[in-house]
């Protein structure tokens, strides 16, 4: 395995400020509700729960708001309606296709904003169906490379424990595993004494574009507004 992988754009996450800390740990809050709700509250035995807390705490959210979002998930606080996981798909610009992971308790709500936001851009929201063919779901871990560390050791050790693939870019090493191995395959890294940056589920392209300069623009903006839109969680392309 070379290491080499061409699996690249595959999340856009905008990085966190003052002004939207707020925003962001709703956004966590209602992730960890659902997998609360769906495995209960432990994240010792609901592995879920403990990969949307990690990356919870990744944007340094509060304790005691990590444990009101599980509490809501579990019944313990009766807090507003049910939150429902939906996956949109949809053509950017360039036509690259696009999953969006949203987190609601409005449905209708959302698609409506959703669909405007495509409309807006030039662009269109697909039916069910028509973009995920291209896409496989997979476990991703990141481990932060030390500088002057060898890589390729490191992917040796990835292999070991389990990876089907891994890609080294700017002092990171994302390994990919299959969505049942994730845990396994993190266990056996921390076990082998190497520091998860962070683990989670992603959507990987089969068949990968690339776009021009002005349609790249073009992209960031779509991206940038779908981001600022309440319910969106994660982005997922098959941009090259």
């Amino acid at each position: 395995m070379s290491g080499h992988s061409h699996w690249a754009g595959i999340k856009h996450k905008k990085g966190i400020n003052d002004t939207k800390r707020g925003k962001v740990f709703t956004k966590h809050g209602k992730l960890i509700t659902v997998a609360a709700r769906d495995g209960g509250g432990n994240p010792d035995t609901n592995f879920q729960l403990r990969l949307v807390i990690d990356r919870a705490r990744l944007d340094n959210m509060p304790k005691e708001i990590i444990d009101r979002a599980i509490k809501k998930g579990t019944g313990e606080i009766k807090d507003g309606g049910e939150i429902v996981e939906i996956m949109y798909e949809g053509m950017g610009p360039g036509n690259t296709m696009m999953l969006i992971k949203t987190a609601t308790d409005n449905r209708n709500r959302t698609v409506s904003e959703i669909k405007s936001i495509f409309t807006k851009a030039g662009c269109k929201l697909g039916e069910m169906g028509s973009v995920m063919w291209n896409f496989k779901k997979a476990g991703s871990i990141n481990i932060a490379v030390a500088d002057g560390a060898d890589p390729y050791a490191l992917e040796e050790k990835a292999i070991d424990a389990g990876a089907e693939d891994t890609i080294y870019s700017d002092n990171t090493l994302t390994i990919y595993t299959a969505p049942e191995e994730l845990k396994a395959v993190q266990d056996n890294l921390i076990n082998m004494g190497l520091k998860i940056e962070a683990a989670e589920m992603t959507h990987l392209p089969t068949q990968t574009t690339t776009l021009t300069a002005d349609q790249q623009l073009d992209y960031e903006k779509l991206l940038e507004t779908l981001d600022d839109q309440d319910d969106v969680q994660e982005i997922f392309d098959n941009i090259e």
